[in-house]
């Protein structure tokens, strides 16, 4: 059959008819049914690999939760900035959203600063405290490792980032690329929406769940703390000049009842100037009091405003959904794979005979 699809194509000058096609491949197929041994005993080892492979692959959980992005786009208390200029104060509110909108937001999430505070933040395991980055290395097997090497590493979730040696620096390093690039995910599931979905995929399920809860609670408590910053640093200058402003009040109020007592002799109007100017100071105070009052209390509704709502809509909950590469998938994916391989390797070896013959 092959000689007489040759011999015609070679007298149609090159052209393949529909009939000389249906001629080859009736042919190829043919010629691969002859191989059905071959390709058979290779499909079959594929398949047990695949199998093979599919029950020492781990089982992974992956830890998903989801929370909604509120924040303030105007701030309707620009008009009262005025009344707290007069004490050198900033209410704030005209901040732009900048590194924290809702696009910037995902890669906040995963960037080194977010990761590496959830890492040597605390964790219960077993009865114990320890940090999220000692409990992932335990995890990993890497502390088996260590062993082995006689190398030994810790990361104490009391003892402050600055004092890490140079060697937990880049052990840091690794496992915030580690869990980046292979565990964590951050997503919009829609543009259009403020949705943020995260999720955490590892080999222990307590990891997943307490890595992920973690990470957003401690980008959460940061992105508020920076995003009223300024709003904050207004209302503590407005509350200790409130207090000492009502220090002195108090004070003065004493006086003048001291000086009351005191000075029983009406007849003399001496006596009721110390009265008076310390009757005028008491204004004074009281006015700048209720000046200060009334700006404190702007001043904390602007940062009330200005503090961004993250509300969480799903949490993980034990127990997490459960990733396993299954023992049917991988038998029939290694038998395809080897089937496939060894199809290609013969057609390969009679295309280069064909070749070198003619």
């Amino acid at each position: 059959m092959e000689d007489v699809a040759r011999s015609n194509f070679a007298e149609n000058d090159g052209e393949v008819s529909l009939k000389e096609l249906i001629l080859i491949i009736q042919d190829w197929i043919s010629f691969l049914f002859s191989k059905w041994l071959i390709i058979g005993g290779l499909a079959l080892l594929g398949a047990c690999v695949g199998g093979f492979i599919a029950i020492k692959s781990p089982t992974k959980y992956t830890a998903d939760l989801t929370f909604v992005l509120e924040d303030a786009k105007s701030n309707s208390l620009a008009s009262y900035a005025g009344l707290a200029s007069q004490f050198g104060i900033d209410l704030g509110g005209s901040a732009s959203n900048g590194l924290f909108s809702e696009d910037n937001i995902l890669e906040f999430l995963r960037s080194r600063l977010m990761v590496e505070k959830t890492l040597l933040s605390p964790v219960q395991v077993n009865g114990k405290t320890i940090s999220i980055a000692d409990f992932y290395v335990d995890i990993s097997k890497l502390r088996n490792k260590w062993e082995d090497e006689k190398f030994e590493l810790k990361f104490p979730y009391d003892t402050p980032r600055e004092k890490f040696s140079l060697t937990q620096d880049s052990v840091l390093k690794i496992l915030y690329y580690q869990i980046t690039d292979d565990a964590l995910k951050v997503t919009k599931p829609d543009k259009k929406l403020a949705f943020v979905n995260v999720e955490c995929t590892t080999k222990d399920e307590l990891f997943s769940k307490v890595f992920t809860e973690r990470l957003v609670e401690v980008a959460t408590d940061f992105y508020i703390d920076t995003k009223t910053k300024r709003s904050k640093a207004s209302v503590d200058k407005l509350q200790a000049k409130a207090d000492s402003l009502e220090q002195l009040l108090n004070k003065k109020t004493y006086s003048i009842a001291a000086s009351q007592d005191i000075n029983l002799n009406p007849a003399k109007n001496i006596t009721g100037v110390g009265l008076e100017l310390a009757g005028r100071d008491k204004v004074i105070l009281q006015t700048m009091y209720g000046e200060v009052l009334k700006n404190l209390e702007l001043s904390k509704i602007a940062m009330l405003q200005e503090t961004p709502i993250i509300q969480v809509v799903d949490k993980p909950i034990l127990p997490l959904k459960m990733e396993k590469f299954g023992i049917i998938k991988g038998i029939i994916v290694g038998g395809f794979l080897g089937a496939f391989v060894m199809i290609m390797i013969l057609c390969i070896r009679r295309l280069y005979k064909k070749i070198m013959t003619n």
